[in-house]
């Protein structure tokens, strides 16, 4: 209001200059031609300058004394809106000395040592005026109240200035607590969906007894419903291995708290033969409706399958949380999946432009072997096939330049080939990983909609959402493996090469160690199939020598382990080398091999990243404390690779994640 009128007055007085100087000319005008009129003229137009000071200068105190009274009445308003403010409100310096509390303020907070609180605020102000805030907007807890505090800076001039203080500010503290509870009570209600599923199902009814599958059937039912009946959910049976539950989100946290003690429970339930009974628990609270969060717990029940089962997988706020997974991968031996897979892709390959195969980043004779397979397929069903092969371990730079000589150099394409030759009529087929970050080219899964993915390894968050056709088995030893059962049982007839029959071979010997870990029924199937085409086991077991420095290297490093936890061996090599996870594999191996040594990791510096190899005998699970840390596998083979770490941070990382393993599962 103020700027306002002396605006206007400062255009008032504008407007009267320019009146005098009009009215100067024109008595200049008279006087010319009248000269006896010059005094006179004089005379009135100091008369008029006189009479325009004493009006301006009158109009200049009205105005004045107008502005005051206003600036009284609003000051008056402001200091009444202060002491009846309806909001609890405090003065503050940043030295903590309080200048004024409201009466609501100190009926607010009669009750509560509300000194404490001040001073606290006063430390935490004079920190954001050090960090350049000039304004205060924060939530804090005052006794059992929540508020949100807001407030200004305010300098405080030089002579006003007490001890350091340098500002002031008001606070004003609007009570919150209702607020939050109501939107608390909103968000405990919200409905989260769940999906229950008996991992072994058909084992079990398979080897009960007809007295005795009632009796077991009914244990595992009541438990469940027992289970459920905690949390004042409603569960249904949906087929005969799956129940859907739907509870409140309020329980959720208590589920993850008490780490779905279900998955024990159900373990105890005695059978024959002593085959545990495990689940797989998939709950989701994303989605505007029950049905899409229905869906999103479907997905969900994907990633635990496909992690092996026997766990929990939580889908909340765009992330994956995982519990469970303590036991190995139950075996299915029932070979209907595999020869569905392996007739449906037939028709993807028949109908597809061309086809290319793409492992993971510097591929293993696994990842080559398994692209190999599926190379002859598509080349028996009349289709151009390729390999894209850009990176390379040290294991398979022979056996690459042995493809490359016996006539397979145009099968194998780079980044920029491949790029070239891509389009959205290929079929990319990406095996021993379904990781998309993982992949050879990441770029390639942009090019096309038709992708598959086979994989062994346990499914973690980074999977590729938009596969058409899956074959996802954490019980296989290798890809190798499921790739044999696709070629075996195709509907035409598939003829390995000798090199690719042994390539396959050797991919299942490597996940295995010769046959020691991971294997099951159908892995030495697929290798007594492979065997049939007469391959050469001392050709394969060069493949996997190493050289004497590199023997020497691993030597080392096994040296120089240290044990922690009293029986996982730790141990570091510093050496900055590109296949240096290749190094950590074999040590990790090695490290294994020694008594006592229940599991192993070894890290290693590939550059810009820290890798890690984990090796377990099966008592630790080294896929649960590597997915920690990013990383992923299975239960007796695991591997994380950190960026922006140090060795010796990396280290420290691995032991915290390893105390908490043994803390969560109490080993």
């Amino acid at each position: 209001m103020s700027n306002y009128n002396i605006k206007a007055l400062e255009n008032i007085e504008s407007k009267t200059k320019i009146y005098l100087v009009i009215i100067a000319i024109l008595l200049i005008v008279i006087c010319i031609s009248n000269v006896i009129l010059i005094i006179p003229s004089i005379i009135l137009y100091i008369g008029i300058i006189a009479y325009t000071i004493w009006v301006y200068n009158k109009r200049k105190g009205e105005l004045s004394s107008y502005i005051n009274e206003l600036t009284i009445s609003v000051d008056s308003a402001a200091k009444n809106t202060l002491i009846n403010s309806p909001f609890p409100l405090l003065i503050l310096e940043t030295n903590g000395n309080v200048i004024y509390r409201s009466a609501t303020f100190n009926k607010e907070f009669a009750n509560v040592g509300i000194n404490a609180y001040i001073d606290e605020l006063a430390k935490e102000i004079k920190l954001e005026i050090q960090n350049g805030n000039i304004k205060v907007d924060k939530q804090v807890t005052i006794g059992d109240n929540i508020y949100h505090v807001i407030g200004d800076y305010v300098k405080i001039k030089k002579k006003e200035r007490k001890k350091e203080a340098k500002y002031m500010i008001i606070l004003y503290f609007i009570n919150h607590t209702e607020q939050i509870e109501l939107m608390q009570k909103y968000n405990d209600a919200i409905t989260c969906m769940g999906i229950v599923m008996i991992d072994n199902y058909e084992e079990i009814i398979q080897r009960l007894s007809e007295e005795r599958k009632p009796q077991i059937l009914a244990e595992i039912e009541k438990k469940l419903y027992e289970w459920a009946s905690l949390s004042g959910g409603v569960m249904i049976k949906k087929e005969r291995d799956t129940y859907v539950f739907v509870f409140e989100q309020q329980y959720l946290s208590e589920m993850e708290n008490n780490k779905f003690t279900i998955l024990d429970e159900m373990k105890e339930i005695e059978t024959e033969e002593g085959m545990p009974i495990t689940l797989s628990i998939a709950i989701s609270n994303e989605g505007e409706t029950d049905y899409e969060k229905y869906e999103s717990a479907m997905v969900a029940m994907d990633i635990a399958l496909g992690r092996g089962g026997d766990q929990a997988v939580i889908r909340k706020e765009g992330k994956y949380s995982f519990f469970g997974g303590k036991t190995q991968e139950v075996e299915k031996r029932t070979k209907v999946k595999a020869r569905v897979i392996s007739h449906a892709l037939e028709e993807l390959i028949q109908k597809a432009e061309n086809v290319m195969v793409m492992g993971h980043l510097n591929g293993d004779i696994d990842s080559i072997g398994s692209s190999l397979g599926i190379y002859r397929l598509a080349k028996t069903l009349g289709k151009d096939a390729y390999i894209v092969n850009n990176t390379n371990g040290l294991s398979l730079e022979n056996f690459i330049s042995t493809l490359r000589q016996q006539g397979y150099n145009d099968v194998i394409l780079d980044k920029n080939t491949a790029m070239s030759m891509i389009s959205p009529n290929t079929v990319l087929i990406v095996v021993d990983t379904h990781k998309r970050s993982y992949v050879e080219i990441p770029e390639l899964l942009e090019k096309t909609e038709k992708i598959v993915v086979i994989d062994h390894h346990r499914k973690s968050e980074d999977f590729i959402e938009n596969a058409i056709l899956t074959f996802h088995e954490a019980y296989a030893s290798s890809a190798a493996e499921l790739v044999t059962e696709i070629v075996e049982y195709a509907n035409t007839e598939v003829t390995l090469e000798q090199l690719e029959a042994e390539s396959l071979y050797a991919g299942i010997m490597m996940d295995t160690k010769n046959f020691t870990f991971k294997t099951g029924v159908r892995t030495f199937e697929a290798a007594a199939y492979l065997r049939k085409y007469g391959i050469d086991i001392i050709k394969i077991k060069k493949w996997f020598q190493s050289d004497l420095e590199s023997y020497t290297v691993i030597a080392d490093i096994v040296k120089n382990a240290e044990v922690v936890n009293g029986t996982i061996g730790i141990s570091v090599y510093d050496e900055k080398d590109k296949n240096a996870n290749l190094i950590c594999a074999k040590a990790a191996d090695e490290l294994l091999t020694i008594s006592d040594i229940t599991a192993s990791f070894v890290l290693g510096h590939m550059g810009e990243k820290i890798c890690i190899s984990g090796r377990s005998i099966g008592d630790i699970n080294v896929q649960v404390i590597l997915e920690k840390m990013g990383g992923g596998g299975h239960i007796t083979l695991a591997g994380a690779q950190l960026e922006g770490f140090t060795m010796e941070e990396a280290k420290t990382e691995l032991i915290i994640r390893i105390n908490e393993y043994f803390t969560e599962n109490n080993v």
